[in-house]
Formats: structure tokens, sequence, C-alpha cells
């Protein structure tokens, strides 16, 4: 019998945490990037360490870095746990789109 790849259930993550999509095709390694913000923005702390276990530390922390956005908490979070500074991350060095006023 072929193994079947985790589901969001397997790892103990809410379903909360996937509101916006269709929870019978979430697949965690293709979603994996959409997955991983989701839970380090908004999941418990048991629900990371879930993730953790499952994708490896290395894989989160490559993953928040590319992210281009994070909420300050959840960066300062990531900057102490994988011992990195604010500026290693895309979030914090991509520039904002300020778009300027129309002219009328």
């Amino acid at each position: 019998m072929p193994i079947r790849p985790a589901s969001y259930k397997d790892l103990g993550l809410s379903p909360a945490l996937f509101w916006d999509m269709d929870l019978t095709k979430v697949d965690m390694h293709k979603h994996a990037r959409t997955v991983i913000e989701r839970v380090m923005t908004r999941g418990t702390w048991a629900e990371f360490k879930s993730i953790l276990d499952f994708y490896g530390r290395q894989t989160i922390r490559d993953t928040v870095i590319s992210l281009r956005h994070l909420d300050q908490r959840t960066l300062s979070f990531c900057c102490a746990f994988f011992n990195l500074e604010k500026s290693d991350f895309r979030c914090y060095t991509g520039r904002p789109s300020n778009h300027a006023h129309w002219e009328y």
C-alpha cells in the first residue's frame, strides 16, 4: 500500500489556517510555502513545532527569508529563532510600493 503524503490533519494544523483554500486539495509538499507562511504568522507553538519536524529547520528558514511580507512580531521571532538579522529577510530589505498620488 503506498504511503499517503502528510496532510494538514496529520500534522495537527488547524483548518482555520487554510480558510481560503479547498482543504481536500492542500498538499503539504506542493503548498509548502503557503503552509509555512500561515503557521509562522497565524499558528500556535504546537503547529510551529509540527512543521519544524515535518519540513526541517533549513527549509523553514529559507522560506521565511524569501517571503515578501512578515509582521514585525513574526520577523522578530524568526530573527531570534534562526539567529538572523532583519536585513537578511526579503520583507525587510524589499522596497514597499509607494504609488504617487494622482495629479488632476
